[in-house]
């Protein structure tokens, strides 16, 4: 399938996860990809499969997703997968655990997508933003405080960006996913007495697996969403709906 031939995507957090299954989707797509990750042997392991350019960096540090971003250039699309959670309720939040949940989960998105905008209004206009946020912006989870408010705040972040960008032929969108089942949240969510509940939730039975979250980004990213701007996609199962 050639649906992403000769465009280039930057994908943040494509290291693992939801940034990996993106990123080697969009590949097979046609895609070249700009893998962006802190780790070097995920981003050596992602290259050898797909090819494409990679670049190391801490996106918690403002500096270096600005030097990213000028590293990658001027790419038509940027999608925003890189994420972190540190799991404090209320009463126990911690300026640590909220620096480090703010820094990676929303600071870093807007100053990537910041620079990925500048770049494509100089170069003429054009491109598509998508910022992967979580259903955990629409519904209170315990000792999800910070995370929860990162993510909401990324959605109400790229309804601005879609009603100023747009102007420049930039479409924003975000998309938030439900429990995916990364390396990550398999250990998380593998007791199940804690995930059985919550799975009884979903109307289609099961987690979100990171291809279906990958999926959900292509069709954002795709010519078939050219009249989407400003949504937020749930890719929950129907978690929300119920």
């Amino acid at each position: 399938m050639t649906q992403f031939s000769g465009k280039s995507i930057i994908i943040t957090g494509a290291g693992k996860g939801i940034g990996r299954a993106a990123s080697e989707l969009l590949a097979q797509r046609g895609a070249e990809i700009v893998a962006v990750s802190r780790t070097r042997s995920d981003l050596d392991s992602l290259r050898a499969r797909i090819g494409g350019r990679s670049i190391v960096v801490d996106l918690s540090s403002s500096a270096g997703a600005r030097q990213a971003m000028a590293e990658a250039g001027p790419c038509d699309m940027l999608v925003n997968c890189a994420g972190t959670n540190v799991l404090e309720s209320v009463l126990d939040m911690t300026e640590a655990g909220y620096e480090t949940v703010m820094g990676i989960n929303l600071k870093s998105p807007l100053i990537c997508a910041q620079e990925f905008a500048r770049l494509r209004i100089d170069a003429g206009g054009g491109g598509v933003i998508v910022n992967v946020t979580s259903i955990a912006g629409h519904r209170g989870f315990e000792d999800h405080v910070s995370y929860a408010a990162s993510k909401a705040g990324l959605e109400g972040a790229t309804r601005v960006m879609a009603r100023e960008l747009g102007r420049h032929g930039i479409r924003v969108l975000a998309l938030a996913p439900t429990v995916t089942m990364t390396e990550l949240a398999a250990e998380a969510w593998s007791d199940p007495a804690k995930s059985e509940p919550m799975m009884a939730r979903h109307p289609a039975g099961r987690f979100a697996q990171a291809e279906d979250v990958a999926r959900a980004i292509a069709l954002l990213l795709s010519e078939d969403a050219s009249m989407m701007t400003g949504s937020v996609l749930p890719v929950d199962g129907g978690f929300l709906s119920v």
